[in-house]
């Protein structure tokens, strides 16, 4: 009777076929490909193009779809494929910086609040419940109308309205971590509170952090097209997505692609975000 050999497998192949299956994930694939293609757009927009975004010429204006300009002409005769490119700086610019500046003030007060707790944590955490139940996109409206509308104003409200979720992750992440027995021996050996929360809590919360960095990107990208859309973010003649889809509605039986290449645009950005953010989760989920 013959015998059948079974390979032997060594514990290196299961471990690296896991690790390898955890990154081979459609959704962090399809949305890292998508982001990458935003990031790409964005540097590389004055060598994909020959046209000057703000270059009028009256003699093309409302031109359709062509090789010479593969988004068509708006009615100033500009190339849209150009402005859509020099687009993705300023949505990228602004989504990066309204989630820092969320990020920074919303992590820092959710490791106070959840290792000091107290009085003080119990404030914060009433006045952010209070703050994340008004409307995000409204209470931006409100801010952005009263500081005045332009690209600095869009990015430090909808900075102020995404602190807030940074602050309730990272305060429940501290208050688990804390209670780990990690912390309580570095609390014994006579470790200082900041070397505690910055050495030990806060890495232990990079994971979901990580997580929702990347998915408010999404998030605040598709805030500030659309306070650009209502006329309170960027103002013309800045190539901004929002404000392209703007200027673009009026046109939509006669030059549909004025709004389709900046709603595309946005499409593609923001599922790209949310994909990746989705795949992060899952990949680096324990």
């Amino acid at each position: 009777m013959a015998l059948r050999v079974q390979p032997l497998m060594f514990g290196s192949a299961p471990r690296r076929q896991r690790r390898w299956g955890r990154v081979w994930r459609p959704n962090l694939l399809i949305g890292g490909a998508l982001v990458l293609l935003l990031i790409l757009a964005a540097l590389l927009a004055p060598r994909l193009t020959s046209y000057p975004p703000d270059q009028m010429k009256s003699t093309i204006c409302l031109q359709a779809p062509s090789l010479a300009h593969p988004f068509g002409t708006d009615k100033f005769g500009r190339d849209m494929f150009s402005r859509v490119l020099y687009g993705s700086r300023i949505a990228l610019q602004m989504s990066l910086l309204s989630v820092l500046l969320a990020a920074v003030p919303g992590i820092w007060l959710g490791l106070l609040a959840g290792y000091y707790r107290g009085w003080a944590e119990q404030i914060l955490s009433r006045l952010m419940d209070a703050w994340i139940s008004f409307p995000g996109l409204l209470l931006a409206i409100v801010l952005v109308a009263r500081l005045g509308p332009s690209l600095n104003t869009t990015v430090i409200a909808l900075g102020i309205v995404g602190i807030p979720p940074f602050y309730r992750i990272t305060r429940s992440g501290t208050i688990s971590t804390r209670q780990m027995l990690y912390v309580e021996a570095a609390q014994a050996l006579g470790l200082g509170n900041w070397r505690i929360l910055l050495r030990h809590i806060l890495p232990n919360l990079a994971s979901p952090l990580i997580v929702l960095l990347t998915q408010r990107l999404g998030t605040m990208l598709l805030a500030a097209g659309g306070l650009s859309f209502i006329g309170l973010g960027a103002q013309p003649p800045l190539p901004e997505w929002g404000a392209l889809l703007a200027s673009g509605r009026d046109y939509l039986d006669t030059a549909w692609w004025l709004a389709f290449a900046p709603g595309m645009a946005f499409t593609l950005s923001v599922m790209g975000f949310n994909l990746l953010g989705d795949g992060l989760r899952d990949t680096l989920a324990p």
